[in-house]
């Protein structure tokens, strides 16, 4: 069944990054949530469940509980992308663009500009400064702000991606310690220790210089 909200605590899955899953719990109610999707232009929040005890009923307070553990490792894998992408540049050159991504609790694949197979060598360069990065411990801090603001910050967006009056920038670091500032949407690791340890699996084209 589904739970349609205009808010929640829940993340709906956008931008790559999956949706939660959980639990809603009302006074007679129970439903375990197993995925979090956008519908209606993304005014809408649906939490595909099953009612566990119980019966849903409109209008109902309840109490929403995130799978925890799932949305941590979401948000450090999440906070991963950015590292990557900034590590990719340093290697391959600042032309280095996302493209896409999948971010999940067991890890993410990211997609990204470049128009030759990357070396063995160039790979493990990327994964060292990635956990080099981490290894800073540096705090991921995020702010509202007008694009303009953004772009002044030398905020990096994502390719033919429309954004409002407002944009949500995720900074990690701070002047001289800043290693990466993007408008993102998404969850995010409190510093980028958080993350632990970092390695890259595999490396492929997906399609012609991506």
């Amino acid at each position: 069944g589904e739970v349609i909200l205009d808010k929640t605590n829940f993340y709906a899955e956008m931008g790559g990054q999956v949706g939660d899953t959980g639990c809603i719990k009302t006074k007679n109610t129970v439903i375990d949530i197993t995925d979090t999707q956008r519908k209606a232009d993304s005014a809408l929040i649906v939490h595909i469940g099953q009612v566990r005890e119980g019966e849903v009923k409109v209008g109902e307070s309840g109490l929403f509980e995130i799978d925890s553990k799932r949305r941590f490792d979401i948000r450090a894998h999440h906070s991963s992308t950015h590292l990557l992408q900034a590590a990719l540049q340093k290697v391959l050159g600042a032309s280095v663009h996302q493209k896409g991504s999948m971010v999940t609790p067991s890890g993410f694949r990211f997609d990204f500009t470049y128009n030759k197979a990357m070396t063995k060598d160039e790979v493990k360069t990327v994964e060292n400064l990635v956990n080099e990065m981490i290894l800073k411990n540096v705090p991921i801090i995020t702010d509202l702000m007008t694009p303009d603001e953004a772009v002044k910050q030398g905020a990096m967006a994502l390719f033919d991606e429309k954004y409002g009056e407002t944009v949500r920038v995720v900074s990690m670091g701070q002047g001289a310690d800043r290693l990466s500032c993007e408008l993102c949407g998404g969850t995010h690791a409190r510093a980028t220790g958080d993350i632990g340890a970092f390695r890259i699996l595999s490396e492929t084209a997906v399609s012609s210089g991506v």
